[in-house]
């Protein structure tokens, strides 16, 4: 086997994060996709010592655990992998890869409470982040995802299974309303044109929808007949706010130059186990109200007792969690780098009437040293990289008995929690919770005891 060549084979395991592995010839063969069982055509990218990299090039043949009805775009489009799977085969493949990754670390000994499932596998993002572009050169105006392995072409994602039907109504009337006006998209490739992203946001406990429009600063168009054209779609939800944002940056992500409010408000309520968050366009939030709801249930399990009790909230966000711990804590200090996160989180408590939180900016890394008061319990939240390892060792210096590890990334978990083993604290109690079904990717729940 050498670089360059095209092999047919039977996918043998699915790993976690959305990758597959299949022992071929003697050899480990590692891709990017797949599904177990699934007979595919792939091309060789690397070859070294007993394993080769291949990139997929074709589906052959459908596993045979793929019974389920997918969209018209499965597998052109990159969001749901898992989409033909069962939705109860779903959550035995992650569990079954979650407890791999500890057992490869040899991290034993603990509770396994398996994976709880989401109360929706379709319909439940409150979030779509939608992209201009075309499906091929000088084609058509299309929005909606990135296609599968490229960087250029946008398939219009309509019929998508992961959205209500508010969506998909806003996607489709944007794209044919600058479409007929022959508005061009922004291209990523010489930074030329002006439509860029959509948007959407939606409160699926309170109804309330968020629309922003972004685009550069390269014409200077007049979105009022936009705004009013969404205001008079006939959509379930109440269209509370619609923005327009200018983003003149050079990376393909949405960020904020200039923000514009074309109608309402920019921010929406969202309500989750009894208290209300105020959501601003830029600022993060479970993408699965429903699903958050049950993880937040979960690590409030895990904490257990703590009244009069001082928490910290690590990598805080929006300040969600530690707000739902606060009602019989002592005190609540919550630490995160992104401002506008920790200004969302301080209004919300205020909001909410909590007077006993406290959320602070700061690169936890730097600013957990600073804090005077001494933790009894501790949660961390952090992004996919996992914690900085200083981190971990000031963490663990406050010498709480109690440590909550929500992450989104077990991968990146399993690492960390062999460096607080170092500092004496053990994994006692796991638990996984299914944010994203039809996707590679689970949160997972772990409750540390220092011994």
């Amino acid at each position: 086997m050498k670089r360059k060549d095209i092999i047919e084979f039977e996918i043998d395991k699915m790993v976690f994060g959305g990758t597959s592995s299949t022992k071929l010839e003697d050899r480990d063969i590692n891709m990017k996709g797949g599904i177990s069982g699934q007979k595919v055509k792939a091309a060789v990218k690397k070859v070294r010592r007993g394993k080769a990299e291949v990139k997929l090039l074709e589906i052959l043949e459908k596993s045979p655990i793929e019974t389920e009805e997918t969209c018209g775009h499965f597998n052109e489009c990159g969001g749901c992998t898992m989409l033909s799977v069962p939705y109860e085969k779903q959550l035995e493949i992650k569990e079954k890869q979650v407890m791999e990754l500890f057992l490869k670390q040899d991290i034993l000994g603990f509770q396994f409470l398996g994976i709880e499932g989401s109360p929706d596998n379709h319909y439940y993002r409150n979030k779509m982040e939608y992209t201009f572009g075309n499906e091929m050169k000088d084609g058509p105006l299309t929005l909606g995802l990135h296609k599968k392995g490229r960087h250029i072409d946008i398939l219009t994602a309509d019929g998508c299974l992961l959205v209500d039907s508010d969506f998909e109504s806003i996607l489709k009337s944007t794209v044919e309303y600058f479409g007929e006006k022959g508005i061009p998209q922004y291209r990523i490739f010489d930074h030329s044109g002006y439509l860029r992203h959509l948007v959407v946001r939606k409160g699926l406990n309170t109804d309330e929808i968020m629309v922003n429009i972004v685009t550069s600063s390269q014409m200077d168009y007049e979105m009022n007949e936009y705004k009013d054209m969404l205001k008079a779609l006939n959509l379930k939800g109440d269209l509370v706010s619609v923005l327009h944002t200018i983003n003149d940056g050079l990376a393909d992500a949405v960020q904020c130059d200039e923000l514009r409010i074309l109608d309402g408000r920019d921010y929406i309520y969202e309500e989750i186990l009894g208290l209300n968050f105020k959501i601003s366009p830029f600022s993060f939030f479970q993408t699965n109200t429903k699903g958050a709801e049950k993880l937040y249930s979960i690590a409030k399990d895990f904490i257990g007792d703590h009244n009069d009790k001082v928490l910290f909230d690590l990598y805080s966000g929006t300040g969600s969690i530690g707000q739902l711990m606060a009602d019989s804590a002592k005190k609540v200090y919550g630490i995160e780098i992104v401002e506008e996160a920790v200004f969302a989180a301080n209004e919300n408590a205020r909001l909410n009437g909590l007077t006993n939180c406290e959320f602070i900016v700061g690169d936890v890394a730097k600013t957990v040293k600073d804090l005077k008061e001494k933790p009894d319990l501790i949660i961390v939240d952090p992004p996919r990289p996992g914690i900085h390892k200083d981190a971990i060792r000031d963490i663990c210096g406050f010498g709480a008995e109690e440590i909550v590890y929500i992450s989104c990334n077990p991968k990146t978990m399993v690492l960390d929690l062999e460096l607080f083993k170092e500092y004496s604290y053990e994994v006692k109690v796991v638990k996984c919770m299914d944010m994203f079904p039809n996707t590679p990717h689970v949160e997972t729940v772990s409750k540390l005891v220092r011994v």
